[in-house]
C-alpha cells in the first residue's frame, strides 16, 4: 500500500504539471522515474515506449500504466492511472456540466475562439506527424490514399478501412528487413494473464455493438462508442477527433459546435488528451456518462498493453511487426488530415477574422513554440473580440 501510495502521488503531481501533449508526458516521465527516482533504467523506459507506440490506444498513459505495473503490479498501474488521468477529467466534465457555452455575445464568442484553435492545433498535429511518419514516397502515397478512402466511404467504416489499408500497404511496401534485437522487460503479467486481456479486448470490441443493439441503453451505447475508438486510435491522442466525431457528432448526438469547443477546451488542461471522453460524457449522461465515457476509451489499450507485454521480446524481432506500424501510422495521418477539412475547418472557419486568428495560433504553437494552454487562451480571446466587433 505505501508502494502505491508513492505511486499515486508521483503521477498526481505529473497529472497536475503535464501540459504538453503525449511526447511531452513522454519527457515528463523519464526525467521523473528514470532520472529522479531511478524506478526503472533508460533501457527498460525505451522499450516500454516502443511497446506503447505499437499498440492502439494512448501512448502516454499507456506507458504511465506499464510504469506503475512494474512498480507496483496491478494495483499500483491502476493507481497510475488514476492519478494522471483524473485532474483533467474532473476540470473538463465541470466545464461541460456548467455549461460554460452560455447563450451570450461572452460564451459564444469563447466557444467560437476554441474551435478555431482547434484548427491550429489539430492543423500542428498533421504537419508533425506527416513529416515524421510520412518522409518517403511510399508511406505519403498511403497517406493520400487513406484521405481518399476516409472521403469516399465516410464514418467509422472508412476510418477502420483506412487503417487495414495502410497496414497492408505497409506490411507490402514498408518493410526494412530490419528486425530489433529482443530484450524482455521485468514484469509481473503471465502469459495466461496476457491471453485472457487480449480475448477480453475482442470480445468486448465485438460484443459491446451487439449488446448495445439487443439492449438500448444510453450507458451501453456509450461504452460500445468510447471502447472502439479507444481501440482503434494510432498515433497520438489527436487521432481519437475524427474517430469520437463520426460517433458523436454526426449520429446527431451533439453539434460539431460544442464537440469542438470541447476539444479545444482539452487543450488547456493538462494530463492526457483522452480525458476529452469525460467532457463528451458528461454532455451526453452527466455524471454517469462522464465516468463511463472515461473507462471506456481507456480500457482497450490497457488490456492490450497487458497481452502483449509477456510477448513482446519475440514480436519486436519480426520484421513484419514495424512494417505494419509504418503503413498504419502513414495512414492515421491522411485519416487526421482529412479531419482537419472535415469538421474542424468547416464548422470554425466562417469568415477572414477567423481564419486570421487560426493563422495566428499556428504560428504561435509551430514557429514560436509558445505552450499549448497559452494559445487556447489567446484564442478564446481573440473570438470575443471577434463576435463583439
Amino acid at each position: 500500500m505505501r508502494r502505491c501510495a508513492e505511486i499515486f502521488r508521483a503521477f498526481l503531481m505529473l497529472g497536475l504539471t503535464s501540459f504538453g501533449g503525449p511526447i511531452a508526458h513522454l519527457g515528463y516521465f523519464r526525467t521523473e522515474f528514470v532520472e529522479r527516482r531511478r524506478w526503472l533504467s533508460d533501457a527498460a523506459y525505451g522499450d516500454i515506449v516502443a511497446l506503447c507506440q505499437f499498440l492502439p490506444g494512448p501512448a502516454s498513459s499507456q506507458v504511465g500504466f506499464a510504469i506503475g505495473l512494474l512498480r507496483g503490479g496491478y494495483a499500483g498501474a491502476l493507481a497510475a492511472w488514476v492519478a494522471f488521468t483524473l485532474p483533467s477529467a474532473i476540470l473538463l466534465a465541470v466545464l461541460a456540466g456548467v455549461g460554460f457555452a452560455l447563450d451570450n455575445t461572452i460564451g459564444q464568442g469563447v466557444v467560437s475562439g476554441l474551435k478555431i484553435v482547434a484548427v491550429a492545433i489539430v492543423a500542428q498535429a498533421v504537419w508533425g506527424m506527416a513529416r515524421s511518419l510520412c518522409p518517403d514516397r511510399t508511406r505519403s502515397a498511403i497517406a493520400v490514399l487513406a484521405v481518399l478512402i476516409v472521403v469516399g466511404f465516410g464514418g467509422p467504416g472508412g476510418q477502420v478501412f483506412a487503417i487495414l489499408t495502410g497496414a497492408i500497404a505497409g506490411y507490402s511496401f514498408c518493410r526494412s528487413g530490419v528486425a530489433e534485437a529482443a530484450r524482455d522487460i521485468a514484469h509481473p503479467v503471465t502469459r495466461r494473464v496476457g491471453i485472457l486481456a487480449l480475448v477480453a479486448f475482442v470480445l468486448l470490441l465485438i460484443g459491446l455493438p451487439v449488446l448495445a443493439s439487443a439492449a438500448p441503453s444510453r450507458l451501453i451505447d456509450l461504452f460500445d462508442v468510447f471502447y472502439r475508438a479507444g481501440a482503434l486510435v494510432f498515433g497520438g491522442g489527436h487521432v481519437v477527433l475524427p474517430l469520437l466525431e463520426s460517433e458523436v457528432v454526426r449520429s446527431g448526438w451533439m453539434s460539431a459546435g460544442d464537440f469542438l469547443a470541447g476539444y479545444g477546451a482539452a487543450q488547456a488542461v493538462p494530463g492526457p488528451l483522452f480525458t476529452f471522453s469525460a467532457y463528451l460524457g458528461t454532455l451526453l449522461g452527466g455524471v454517469s456518462g462522464a465516468l463511463v465515457a472515461l473507462v471506456a476509451i481507456f480500457v482497450p489499450g490497457f488490456l492490450l498493453l497487458v497481452g502483449v507485454l509477456p510477448y513482446w521480446a519475440s514480436l519486436r524481432q519480426n520484421a513484419w511487426a514495424p512494417a505494419l506500424m509504418r503503413g498504419t501510422n502513414a495512414a492515421v495521418v491522411g485519416i487526421l488530415g482529412a479531419a482537419l477539412y472535415d469538421p474542424v475547418w468547416t464548422a470554425a472557419i466562417t469568415g477572414s477574422s477567423a481564419f486570421a486568428l487560426a493563422l495566428v495560433c499556428f504560428v504561435m504553437l509551430t514557429v514560436w513554440k509558445v505552450a499549448p494552454w497559452i494559445v487556447v487562451v489567446v484564442s478564446a480571446a481573440g473570438g470575443l473580440l471577434i463576435s463583439v466587433a
